[in-house]
């Protein structure tokens, strides 16, 4: 098939593995050991027949003659016999290249037994614990060993080789590509031509891949393809001195023919002959392992094996690509990028950068980039983060071969990248960004200055601005910066071309930047100026600060001094050109934060200081916008450090600053509170206006010395008398008060403060807290909030956490809140958060409609929710209090469903059993709002009790799985449950069912938490509350007390199998092989009883013996009607074991121990005779039920565990199926991009090549896969 002219050719030694067993049974080239067929050619040696295997020869490539390096097969060091060839490599003591050389010196001894030995090296290497004897590979064929190799397979585990973890397999991984490929490259002149090592190799190793083993499938295919490759070498190789010998050729036969030379001649002809012989022989090698190992695995159920094959592709196409880089072969790693696997998406990608680097190699992608450019494209958002960021590198690498392939569209699906969280992402689409904007330059650009607004950087720093407004994403300037700054820091780090575009006018024709670039240029600036000062990504797209290099550091360093001397003389003259401008002031004062003070001084600039703070004065007289107040009183603070010697000249400026504030605040405030005058709008504008700034800055410094509490108390209570005070002014009173009060609190922390102190921060702050719960009541919605906020505020600062860490002299400071203030701060919630979307007309800018409006309000809301959610986590406020907050998680699930949530678990964590209450208290409030709602008449299909259901059913699992831990919980729940199921009387009167008996439906919602025991005791302290005649009823109205007595009764009728009874009688005979049923029952009913008395002493004591005053006592059943145990529960398995009491005949004698477990049990399950019947009915039906869900259970546990152990052993795999399906192509689809007519592919010929007089089958020409007669099968 591969050799028409050789009966042993590499054909029948490797069958494709679709091909029939006829075929497998005419593998005769083991069979030949005289060498009949064996081709001779010059510098190879004749072939010898193969020897006949002795006895030594058993036993896996025992038996060796001596040869170099080897003693008996195995491998010799230093005189010493170690260990096999797998066992070598696997260790990699050895170079592989003296490995390789004692391998071939063994071959060329006696080539049946170092063959041998490398057939069990791949065994081996498969993690197969069998060996090939000698005996089997002289007369077995492959198909036969293979199977042999399997049924020896150890299946204990999943794990081989290259599947095994640690830096040793990783190593072995690398040894053993390393050693296929020494091996061809040492045997490329003689051994691979003598068509029995490849042709053995080739065809073990096809047989292996074809193997339902993943072992054998992914090991041999790693092989097959590492042998492939070396093969391609060989074959360039081949190519290369095809060339040399043809040139000599030419060269001999343009001589005249007097002065031809025969020897040079002749000697032409033959190399060339041989070497046409031995490209053939190559070329049939890699025909048989593409057909028969890569065509079927590079689709195989496993991602590593299909990973494999595209990896060495890859690796094929830009070794030979004269050979592989065609349409032919490129369609394989279009297909693949659909793959479901990000691991083989991957390999597509990085096999692709492989070949787009080389822009000679561009011309022959053309088409494949048209067919697959779009893929690419989608593949820059795919959910596997690697996947997309090597996407993003391949489209710049298409972008770099040629311009015109990437249409605007598919360039502006990167660019939006920029602004992704995840860095890596950011930045490959950032070197896009910069590759596609800033790499072409014209010559028109050729010979700018480098710096300055006429340089080649401020064009580029134009184009950063314009890309940056025309994104849209203007509060994102961090996020470009990052992304950027990999590819283009030198450009964002030339703060003198922005200062220049900032403060020097245009020249002429030039046209100037409009407001908005500048703005953004500002913007851009200075989250520059913070990437290169602080070294870290913006938030959220770094895990933290990692640490820097000695190198990054001096880069820091260098980099803030050039901002400090550089930014200390124009930053005086960019705030004042934009003075006015409050986004770029703000922008603008934070650049000083990333100052090196000390420059001031050492590099005489204080006159740039003095400007500096004139310009912040001149702003803060300007401004009344609360952000640059702050941005003003946070310069302050980081200029004021006393650690340099610049702070007793910022302090006389700060001083002066608040002295004129705190001066003019007292003026106006007098005028604005006269007696009698109505002050007018331009009297509350400077008030507010000042107020503010003293605001901002107590934000960040200590006025106390200003004594400002009196003004801003009088100012607030005026406004609670009269009632006309402006909403905005009462705001900035309070936070300025609530400044006042945590800077007096820091104050008085300190040791050194006096009792005085304590005492007048005790009477402020509980002045401002009464203050404030007064403000609680306004009409305006921003004071209500305002005041809300500090008073929660307050509250959690001066709990009585206040006295931890030592602070016990703080004592006299803590505040508890009283019920009145707790009711109302609880009110606030309910009527200011608890709104819907539409409802909500309050937001600050009035844009109801306005969808950012909204998100906005939204998060107001979920602060004030999560304000008043940490005063019940941290037991401030009554936890009972939550009931109300609670009742909403499911109707406010979408906005606030992760606060109520994470409350309920800090709540649990504190008290279970309070929170159990709570929580129950939460569905009494919904059921009452039901009742005032729908009336007395309860329908329990309604949405609104289905609702309260479906909430309960929340509420349970939230509990979790362990029982045990909430036992007391859920007991007291279902306590206060039945309580107020039977609290309210029937509105019907006597004999009705009374008014909250429907909520007994919802509480059965908790029955699954309780365990037999429980449900035992709890069923006993409901029948506290029935009647005689409520056992009877069996009307609708009664179904939700029948539900819930059947929900208790599942499972605690049979307290023989509790959990504390369980776990107490671990190893008793219970377990045993052989148990004694009725030693069991009596040994373990007693212990029942002691537990549930035990554990029930909470809230039942000594009253659970106690019957019901208003029941008649159950008499002693003793008919037959009676149930025989086994029909009454579906636990059958269980009976073999215990066995009931009643399981005795009625009229036998009973022992009396007997007698009273029987009477217990009896009087735990039924009332009176009269209803036994229609529970023994209910009964066995639920049994049926109970028995058929059993069963599922146990199908379905049964398919999973078979999937799993095939999961984890990882032996046996299908491949019968369709692997890839969405990988694969209609053909429609492959006809439309691909011409196969014109795929008659072929080892390229040197240039000069004749042409073959025989031309032989193309084996290696892939297009022929698209024939199924070839391969047996359909492709698609």
């Amino acid at each position: 098939m591969l050799k028409n002219d050789s009966s042993t050719g590499l054909a029948h030694r490797l069958s494709v593995p679709q091909e029939a067993e006829s075929q497998l049974s005419s593998d005769t080239d083991l069979e030949d050991p005289d060498g009949k067929n064996a081709k001779t050619r010059k510098g190879m040696a004749a072939r010898k027949g193969k020897k006949v295997l002795g006895d030594k020869a058993k036993g896996g490539g025992a038996g060796w003659g001596p040869g170099v390096g080897w003693v008996n097969g195995h491998h010799q060091e230093n005189g010493m016999e170690n260990m096999t060839l797998f066992e070598v490599v696997k260790m990699g003591k050895s170079a592989t290249q003296s490995v390789v050389d004692d391998w071939i010196e063994a071959y060329k001894h006696d080539r049946d037994i170092a063959l041998l030995d490398l057939i069990n090296f791949f065994i081996q290497c498969s993690g197969c614990k069998g060996a090939v004897s000698g005996e089997m590979f002289r007369h077995m064929q492959n198909s036969e060993i293979i199977r042999k190799m399997t049924e020896e397979f150890d299946e204990d585990s999943g794990d081989y080789p290259l599947t095994l973890s640690g830096p040793q397999w990783k190593k072995f991984r690398i040894s053993f590509c390393d050693f296929i490929a020494v091996l061809v490259r040492q045997c490329q002149y003689s051994i691979i031509y003598d068509e029995y090592m490849m042709d053995t190799v080739i065809s073990l190793l096809t047989g292996l891949s074809d193997s339902q083993v993943r072992a054998f499938r992914h090991t041999s295919t790693l092989a097959a393809m590492k042998l492939m490759t070396a093969l391609v070498n060989v074959a360039l190789n081949l190519s290369i001195n095809m060339d040399n010998t043809q040139r000599q050729y030419e060269a001999e036969r343009n001589k005249v023919i007097a002065k031809r030379a025969n020897e040079g001649w002749s000697s032409c002809c033959k190399s060339e002959k041989e070497l046409q012989e031995n490209q053939d022989e190559i070329e049939n090698m890699m025909n048989a392992i593409f057909k028969g190992v890569f065509v079927h695995r590079y689709r195989d159920a496993i991602a590593e094996i299909r990973a494999v094959c595209i990896e060495e592709i890859g690796v094929w196409m830009k070794l030979y690509s004269d050979a592989f880089l065609n349409d032919s072969y490129l369609k394989y790693v279009g297909w693949t990028m659909h793959d479901k696997q990000g691991e083989v998406r991957l390999k597509c990608l990085t096999a692709l950068q492989g070949l787009y680097y080389n822009r000679e190699l561009g011309t022959r992608l053309e088409l494949f980039t048209s067919r697959f450019k779009d893929r690419i494209v989608s593949m820059t958002l795919d959910k596997e983060y690697d996947v997309a960021v090597q996407a993003i590198k391949l489209l710049t690498l298409v972008l770099q071969s040629s311009d015109e392939v990437l249409t605007a569209e598919d360039c502006e699906s990167v660019y939006h990248l920029v602004y992704s969280a995840h860095r890596p992402i950011a930045v490959s689409a950032g070197e896009f960004l910069f590759k596609k904007l800033f790499s072409h330059r014209g010559p028109e650009e050729e010979g700018l200055p480098r710096r300055g607004r006429q340089s080649l950087n401020g064009s580029l720093i134009k184009t950063t601005v314009f890309f940056f407004l025309e994104s849209e994403l203007h509060e994102h300037g961090a996020y470009l910066v990052d992304s950027l700054w990999d590819c283009g820091s030198e450009l964002l780090k030339d703060w003198e071309t922005m200062i220049s575009l900032l403060l020097d006018e245009p020249m002429p024709g030039e046209e100037a930047l409009t407001d908005r670039q500048e703005t953004a240029l500002v913007e851009i600036m200075l989250c520059a100026i913070r990437q290169a000062c602080e070294c870290h990504p913006p938030v959220g797209r770094g895990t933290g600060k990692r640490v820097l290099t000695a190198k990054e550091k001096k880069t820091q360093l260098d980099d803030r001094t050039r901002v400090t001397e550089m930014f200390a003389v124009a930053l005086p003259l960019l705030l004042a050109k934009y003075c006015v401008d409050i986004d770029k002031v703000t922008n603008l004062l934070q650049i000083p934060k990333y100052f090196d003070l000390d420059i001031y001084t050492t590099g005489r600039l204080e006159k740039h200081l003095d400007a500096l703070l004139r310009q912040i004065w001149e702003v803060v007289d300007k401004h009344t916008d609360t952000e640059v107040l702050e941005a003003c009183s946070t310069t302050y603070h980081y200029l004021c450090n006393e650690e340099f010697t610049i702070y007793n000249r910022v302090d006389i400026t700060r001083s002066q600053l608040l002295d004129e504030l705190v001066d003019k605040f007292s003026r106006l405030l007098e005028d604005f509170l006269q007696e009698g005058e109505e002050p007018d709008d331009d009297d509350a504008y400077q008030v507010l206006s000042t107020l503010k700034k003293i605001t901002a800055f107590h934000n960040a410094h200590d006025l106390s010395k200003w004594d400002l509490f009196t003004s801003n108390y009088r100012l607030l209570n005026t406004g609670l008398q009269n009632g006309d005070m402006p909403e905005q002014i009462v705001v900035q009173a309070m936070q300025c008060t609530h400044y006042i009060i945590l800077w007096h609190l820091a104050k008085v922390s300190d040791s050194a403060s006096t009792q005085g102190d304590m005492v007048t921060l005790r009477k402020q702050m509980r002045a401002f807290c009464l203050m404030c719960q007064r403000y609680l009541n306004s009409i305006n919605t921003a004071v209500k909030e305002q005041a809300f906020t500090i008073l929660c505020d307050l509250l959690m600062i001066f709990s009585h956490q206040i006295m931890s860490s030592g602070r016990e002299q703080l004592e006299p400071l803590v505040y508890t809140p009283d019920s009145t203030l707790q009711a109302e701060l609880l009110n606030f919630i309910l009527d200011q958060v608890f709104i819907d979307q539409d409802d909500d007309n309050n937001s600050t800018d009035g844009q109801h409609d306005d969808e950012a409006g909204k998100i906005e309000a939204l998060h107001k809301r979920r602060n004030l929710l999560a304000a008043y959610c940490k005063l019940i986590i941290y037991n401030i406020v009554e936890i009972n209090t939550g009931a109300d907050i609670f009742k909403q998680y499911m109707r406010y699930y979408n906005d606030y469903g992760d606060i109520i949530k994470e409350t309920m678990s800090k709540t649990r964590q504190i008290d279970k059993t309070q929170c159990a209450k709570t929580l129950v208290l939460s569905l009494q409030k919904l059921f009452n709002e039901m009742l005032s709602e729908l009336g007395c008449n309860i329908d329990r299909s309604t949405s609104a009790f289905c609702g309260i259901k479906e909430l309960a059913r929340r509420f349970s699992l939230t509990f979790g799985l362990d029982q045990l831990k909430t036992r007391e919980a859920i007991a007291m729940l279902h306590k206060d449950g039945i309580e107020f199921a039977f609290k309210e009387p029937s509105p019907q009167g006597e004999g009705g069912p009374p008014l909250n008996l429907a909520f007994l439906d919802i509480l059965s919602e908790f029955s699954s938490k309780l365990i037999r025991q429980d449900k035992r005791t709890v069923h006993m302290y409901l029948e506290r509350f029935m009647t005689f005649q409520m056992a009877l009823q069996r009307e609708d109205c009664w179904l939700p007390l029948i539900s819930y007595r059947n929900s208790l009764q599942a499972g605690g009728d049979d307290d023989t199998m509790s959990v504390i009874s369980g776990i107490s009688s671990r190893g008793s005979t219970i377990r045993s092989k052989k148990p004694k049923p009725v030693t069991a029952a009596k040994r373990k009913l007693p212990e029942e009883e002691n537990s549930c008395s035990s554990t029930d002493a909470v809230w039942m004591n000594c009253e659970q013996n106690v019957q019901t005053p208003v029941m008649m006592p159950s008499p002693h059943l003793t008919s037959t009607v009676l149930r025989d145990p086994k029909k009454m529960r579906p636990e059958n398995s269980y009976t073999s074991a215990y066995t009931m009491p009643s399981e005795q005949h009625p009229h036998q004698p009973v022992p009396p121990q007997t007698q009273e477990q029987h009477h217990h049990h009896q009087a735990a399950i039924d009332y009176n005779t009269q209803v036994t019947w229609m529970l023994t009915q209910r009964q066995q039906a639920e049994a049926r039920q109970q028995q058929e869900r059993v069963n599922m259970q146990y199908a379905k546990m049964r398919n999973h565990m078979q999937q799993a152990i095939r999961r984890s052993s990882g032996l046996m795999e299908d491949d019968e199926q369709p692997i890839v399906e969405d990988v694969m192509m209609s053909s429609e689809d492959i006809n439309e991009g691909m011409d196969f007519d014109t795929m008659d592919i072929d080892l390229p010929a040197s240039k000069n090549r004749r042409e073959r007089t025989e031309l032989k089958p193309d084996y290696f020409d892939p297009s022929s896969i698209m024939d199924d007669s070839v391969l047996n099968v359909s492709m698609f």
